[in-house]
């Protein structure tokens, strides 16, 4: 599911100057994506619409996978 999830956030904004912290406790999976603040809009988007989607695709996957899926992000400390 990591991997699907870089894959979405590379296509969207051109960029590989992001990060993907993977935290599983029990059957939920938490990924923090940590990403330039200059790009960070992209991966949101307008009122948030592209966020939610990536949200939408993660959790058909994590339903497959029998899990729960959050996603959280971040700027990149410098």
């Amino acid at each position: 599911m990591k991997d699907l999830l870089q894959f979405i956030i590379a296509n969207i904004t051109g960029s590989s100057d992001f990060e993907i912290d993977e935290n599983r406790e029990d059957s939920r999976v938490t990924y923090e994506v940590k990403t330039d603040p200059s790009i960070i809009g992209l991966v949101i988007g307008k009122e948030g619409k592209t966020i939610k989607n990536i949200r939408k695709i993660l959790s058909v996957r994590a339903t497959l996978e029998k899990v729960g899926v959050n996603i959280s992000i971040n700027p990149k400390e410098a």
